[in-house]
């Protein structure tokens, strides 16, 4: 075999993830000119199998605060609190459950006013195929005021699909997941099915101190009859610093993120410039 043929092979992987790549920031970029849907919190990350079946084999934990550059007294602080965790690894996969809550804060009442509190709960069993991993989930999710009257529920229940693959190139890693589902109940809102991209790069400088980039692209189809709105589309784009500990990192960022429904009351659409932390188990 010619040198040129074997540089040619080293090359199609990463021609392939710098495709997949490009195609993903232009569907965020779209979804972040469109309007947008409900902003996802954390999702599980790709893992590698464990060596023989096992009980509790990866535990991640989150705590983000993202203060929001929008005129709107309702949206000051977004903050994030939660983790998921493999109850089993059955080696062909594992199964996770995931946590979090999200409190979004304004200056309306006081100067940190938490004015709603939002809960997802999922549970997902997968199967490893080579270095992909499909799951099959059940996602819910239910929102809340605090100190304003609301005596209905506002919620909804998916089951879908949701493919994760972890990709090394350069001394860079990237996760790459994307998902969809059905709609199989809810409770106010007039989502049918929904569909997400996310991928995160993480390039280390040192053992210590590392760059990432993180996008996600939403879509979110409706019932049009509940509401007369099309589908709804939206996304987030952030990039920082991340700074490693023994235990545990720190990640400091920017970005832009746009979504419809940020209140769950009113369903207008917001978008808001935002710096933020992020405390991360390693």
């Amino acid at each position: 075999m010619s040198h040129r043929a074997t540089e040619t092979q080293r090359t199609k992987p990463h021609c392939s993830v710098t495709l997949c790549l490009c195609g993903f920031l232009i569907f965020v970029f779209l979804c972040l000119c469109g309007p947008p849907a409900y902003a996802q919190p954390p999702l599980p990350r790709p893992e590698a199998p464990a060596a023989s079946p096992d009980f509790l084999t990866h535990y991640n934990f989150h705590l983000s605060g993202d203060a929001l550059s929008i005129d709107d007294p309702r949206f000051s602080w977004q903050t994030h609190f939660g983790g998921d965790i493999d109850l089993v690894d059955y080696v062909a996969g594992r199964a996770n459950i995931l946590m979090d809550y999200e409190a979004v804060l304004g200056d309306q009442l006081r100067l940190f006013d938490p004015n709603q509190g939002n809960y997802t709960l999922e549970a997902s069993a997968s199967l490893r195929a080579g270095a992909t991993e499909i799951a099959g989930m059940l996602h819910h999710v239910s929102r809340h005021l605090s100190d304003r009257p609301k005596d209905f529920a506002i919620a909804w229940n998916v089951v879908g699909v949701r493919a994760l693959r972890r990709v090394t190139a350069g001394g860079a890693t990237i996760d790459l997941q994307g998902s969809a589902g059905r709609v199989i109940a809810r409770a106010y809102v007039d989502y049918a099915w929904t569909g997400d991209a996310d991928v995160v790069i993480r390039q280390p400088v040192n053992a210590h101190v590392g760059v990432f980039a993180h996008g996600l692209g939403e879509l979110f189809g409706v019932e049009p009859a509940l509401s007369g709105r099309d589908t709804q589309r939206g996304g987030r784009l952030e990039g920082g610093l991340r700074l490693n500990g023994r235990a545990g990192a720190v990640e400091l960022f920017a970005g832009i993120e746009r979504r419809v429904d940020a209140d769950p009351l009113d369903r207008q659409r917001q978008r808001w410039i935002f710096v933020g932390f992020r405390f991360v188990s390693r």
